[in-house]
């Protein structure tokens, strides 16, 4: 059982825990509870290390020894160093480092979603958890973005980083990454109101960071805006919550719902 917060491996899960540079310099990262290592197995991943309490509970079993006979190393830790290796307050008795997926984006996608400078980790779990379930074929993480392998955006993915192609690209890169997709935009007081955008075409939806929406390149990127119409008082939508409206809406357009062109506010 390790039980000192100086052994080799336990600094190295710290380190990916904690430090986005180690991370990529490693192409590994670290997922923690039962629930995103099953969502782990379901895809196919492996970890090389598996840290688990010294009595785990029988779904944590199931996956200990499973691993175990698949090549992990695992590996019984103190409830000290389970604190340690955990980025949650009450840490759910299991750590694995994995290798970072590599999943191709299709050759011919037709839902690509952009974030331009989204930083708040829980804003973009929310967005990719919504991405994987509108069908997204893959998700372009412009410069600004927070790391989509830092552990509480992890958890608001819910696994969705497991199953869905993510891209890092500069803005010089990505028109043509993009090529064959029109670009729009969403903006809070421009453009056309969501519902009377046509969502069936091929398209990439920029989304821009909470402060100030897209920047300069992803505006110069995409000429074409759509905005969600706000009756209320608030100025905005938080990012997240907009992402959902406005892929929903290409999911229903996708299924067969009408294209609505009325262009009133609302």
């Amino acid at each position: 059982m390790i039980t000192s917060l100086r052994n080799a491996r336990v600094r190295r899960v710290r380190a990916l825990q904690t430090d986005a540079r180690a991370r990529r310099a490693e192409g590994r990262f670290v997922l923690e509870g039962c629930r995103l290592l099953e969502e782990a197995r379901r895809s196919g991943l492996v970890p090389e290390l598996v840290l688990h309490a010294p009595s785990p509970g029988a779904p944590e079993r199931a996956l200990v020894d499973a691993w175990a006979a698949e090549g992990a190393e695992v590996l019984e830790v103190g409830p000290r160093v389970l604190v340690a290796c955990s980025d949650t307050e009450h840490p759910q008795g299991l750590v694995a480092v994995l290798t970072l997926p590599e999943r191709a984006p299709p050759e011919r996608p037709t839902l690509v979603l952009v974030c331009d400078a989204v930083a708040d980790p829980a804003n973009l779990g929310t967005i990719l958890r919504t991405a994987d379930a509108a069908g997204v074929d893959s998700v372009v993480l412009a410069p600004g973005t927070v790391d989509p392998w830092n552990p509480k955006v992890l958890r608001g993915g819910m696994g969705a980083q497991l199953r869905l192609p993510l891209v890092e690209a500069p803005w010089e890169a990505i028109p043509s990454l993009l090529a064959g997709l029109a670009l729009v935009r969403a903006e809070a007081h421009e453009g056309v109101p969501w519902w009377s955008h046509d969502w069936r075409r091929p398209v990439a939806l920029v989304l821009g960071g909470e402060a100030r929406g897209p920047g300069g390149e992803a505006r110069a990127a995409a000429r074409d805006a759509v905005r969600i119409p706000l009756p209320g008082g608030a100025e905005s939508l938080n990012v997240a919550v907009a992402a959902g409206v406005l892929l929903m809406e290409a999911v229903r357009q996708r299924s067969g719902g009408p294209l609505y062109l009325s262009r009133i506010d609302g």
